[in-house]
């Protein structure tokens, strides 16, 4: 295994190799049923994926506005395909990847101190960043158990954004399992399994104020 980076700094290149990850993992799955549950959600394959690029649209919009309160989301992806007709996960592939490349525009473009809502906190664009390739990769693993497909990150990768949303997670072990133990998908040989009040730290970390974050109000997907 090459060395982790020492800092947890995400960079806007990370949402579209995040997504570019994905879209290898998956896409011998594509003739599959995607109609499947995506791992332990109450969540379909394929409704998982189309959360995937809501998430990232609704990010992106914040974090382009500035926004300081909750806005519309851009989008609300829901099955569009009767029993029978062609699959359009293809489609929502290529949707991951255009939603992943927006945000990592955007933030490109965000100066430096830039702040935007997000239910938990004022995040930064790296916060922005790092819950994007979170997104990606947390649902992407949950649509390889339903699929019965092996997934795993760039160990680097999920290195910095554990780090990065996540400061309270055990540092030391493999960084993919970390991430998937803060994100409530896995038991650590140490620590049982989260339950879905987990919840993100996506303010600077120079504002943290050593709490575990969790969440008041539960995740649309449970």
């Amino acid at each position: 295994m090459q060395p982790l980076d020492q800092s947890p700094t995400l960079h806007p290149d990370d949402l579209p190799r995040s997504a570019a990850t994905v879209r290898a993992a998956l896409t011998p799955a594509l003739g599959a049923d995607w109609s499947v549950a995506a791992g332990d959600l109450e969540w379909d394959c394929r409704r998982t994926l189309d959360h995937i690029a809501d998430s990232l649209a609704f990010y992106a919009i914040h974090l382009a506005t500035r926004a300081t309160t909750r806005k519309m989301p851009p989008r609300n992806g829901a099955p569009t395909r009767r029993p029978g007709e062609p699959s359009d996960v293809p489609e929502l592939l290529d949707l991951v990847d255009g939603m992943a490349a927006v945000l990592a525009e955007v933030a490109r473009a965000a100066p430096a101190g830039t702040r935007a809502f997000h239910p938990a906190g004022m995040a930064d664009a790296d916060g922005f960043i790092a819950m994007g390739c979170e997104e990606i990769l947390i649902h992407a693993d949950d649509i390889a158990a339903g699929l019965g497909l092996p997934f795993a990150p760039p160990p680097d990768l999920a290195d910095r954004v554990v780090r990065r949303l996540f400061p309270w997670a055990p540092a030391g072990g493999d960084p993919w399992q970390a991430l998937r133990w803060a994100c409530g998908r896995t038991a650590l040989p140490d620590r049982p399994r989260l339950g879905p009040d987990w919840w993100v730290h996506c303010a600077p970390l120079a504002e943290r104020d050593g709490a575990i974050k969790t969440r008041t109000f539960p995740p649309a997907w449970t």
